[in-house]
């Protein structure tokens, strides 16, 4: 028997108290977007710390520019590879509370379609997820006396708030972060069945464009066909975003676009997306995106430009007829792999004042831009060496060959330990799609968190 082998057999033998154990950390409504809740943000550190001491490591609660983060390092074979886990103790506000079958900081096991689910705010984003590699940690060093790779850690407490005070924290430490690699499990499989690797993350950019017109609203009776009305002018540059096939029309959108690589455009293909079950599942029957690529291309490796909102003049019952003085949208662009955010935000602000020149009496408008930020999407290499035991674990846990995934939103911290550490990430993640992350009954299947455990005990030991 490997110690491998005894690692997997305490994490069977030890359930009850795993289980245990994580009701008690999801009990802390850490919620780091409430201030009220600090010292219960300040208690999940302090819970994670003594766990990490439990499981060998040299646990301290650091203070940073907000919320606390916990860093803890154990000691390790001469050698071993060096990781940096990354996780976060603090969840979302559980509101609306009336919505929830259960208190969202009472949890609870419940049965499901797939079995037994524990239901609580933070039960997989992150707290399970995080309680997967603490229970892995915990029983290879009760077992084997070691983990066998060299291991910090670091917990942070503003996540759910855009994490703040965690790159000004990195960067000021950067040599305690080191690295061969990080691991972060803050993802999700394929489905229950088939385990995932993340390895390309979209970006996402956002500006507010603002039009203003005459010095105040106008009756529209005297002064239409006569006066600029920024609402019709907004509404008129905007509608040339796309063209009909879809294309986003910003000159340079495109340029720079690494593509997948032939494995991962293989794997998509082979995975058989059902595209009209994922929309018929929100009320839709025909695809909209850019034409020539296949759905989950569209969705993990093509960049997108959406209005996230528009607003102007009477919004009240009834008519009014006003010429507004002002029109104001939000837009949003989901960015892949060599977009430049930078580049695509001036070209943003440079096509609507080219689009504004072309409108009758838009050289009276004021064009103004506001609340701009972002940043770019990411490839994680194939190459880096800690992928091939990453994979084993894996396929030896779940009798199959993970899929290489790409993801349609943004993990912000992946972009920031490559940029500032120079790390690629594992992302290594157990979530699915129907565990109500951020809404209310949020849930993590029972059968994810006991393989998430043996996955990441089993990548440790094939580490060793």
């Amino acid at each position: 028997m490997t110690k491998t082998d005894q690692v997997l057999a305490a994490l069977d033998a030890g359930l009850d108290s795993a289980l245990a154990r994580w009701q008690a950390f999801l009990r802390i409504p850490s919620i780091s977007a409430n201030p009220a809740h600090g010292e219960d943000c300040a208690r999940a550190a302090a819970w994670a710390a003594a766990r990490l001491t439990e499981a060998g490591f040299t646990a301290e609660i650091r203070p940073t520019r907000g919320l606390p983060c916990v860093v803890a390092r154990n000691r390790a074979p001469e050698g071993a590879p060096r990781l940096l886990y990354y996780g976060h103790y603090d969840v979302q506000p559980p509101d609306p509370l009336e919505l929830w079958a259960s208190p969202p900081f009472e949890p609870v096991l419940v049965e499901g379609p797939r079995g037994p689910r524990m239901v609580a705010r933070g039960a997989v984003d992150d707290k399970g997820q995080v309680m997967l590699w603490l229970e892995a940690f915990r029983a290879w060093h009760e077992t084997a006396g070691h983990i066998p790779a060299q291991i910090t850690v670091v917990l942070e407490g503003e996540e759910e708030v855009g994490s703040p005070s965690l790159e000004p924290f990195i960067a000021a430490n950067a040599a305690e972060f080191a690295a061969d690699a990080a691991v972060i499990s803050d993802t999700n499989m394929w489905d229950i069945d088939t385990p995932a690797l993340a390895t390309r993350l979209r970006g996402v950019i956002y500006i507010q464009i603002d039009l203003k017109g005459p010095t105040r609203d106008l009756h529209s009776g005297l002064f239409g066909g006569s006066a600029l009305n920024p609402i019709n002018a907004l509404t008129a540059i905007l509608g040339r975003l796309h063209d009909a096939e879809g294309r986003v029309q910003i000159p340079g959108f495109y340029d720079g676009i690494v593509p997948p690589s032939a494995e991962e455009l293989a794997q998509w293909r082979a995975i058989g997306f059902d595209e009209a079950a994922f929309l018929g599942a929100i009320g839709l029957a025909h695809p909209a995106g850019e034409a020539g690529f296949s759905a989950l291309e569209r969705l993990w490796a093509r960049p997108t430009a959406d209005l996230n909102g528009i607003w102007g003049g009477y919004q009240g019952p009834g008519s009014k007829t006003v010429i507004a003085a002002e029109a104001h949208a939000k837009l949003t662009c989901r960015l892949v792999p060599g977009q430049d955010p930078k580049r695509i935000l001036a070209g943003i602000k440079q096509w609507v004042r080219d689009q504004l020149h072309t409108i009758p009496g838009g050289a009276d408008a004021k064009l103004s831009f506001s609340g701009e930020g972002g940043g770019p999407g990411t490839e994680i290499a194939l190459t880096n060496p800690l992928f091939t035991p990453a994979r084993a674990a894996l396929r030896a846990e779940y009798g199959r060959d993970p899929l290489l995934i790409g993801m349609g939103g943004s993990i912000p911290v992946v972009e920031m330990f490559k940029r500032v550490l120079g790390l690629d990430s594992l992302m290594l993640g157990f979530g699915l799609d129907d565990d109500q992350i951020h809404s209310p009954n949020e849930k993590f299947e029972l059968r994810c968190f006991k393989h998430g455990m043996r996955s990441h005990a089993r990548f440790l030991g094939a580490l060793g």
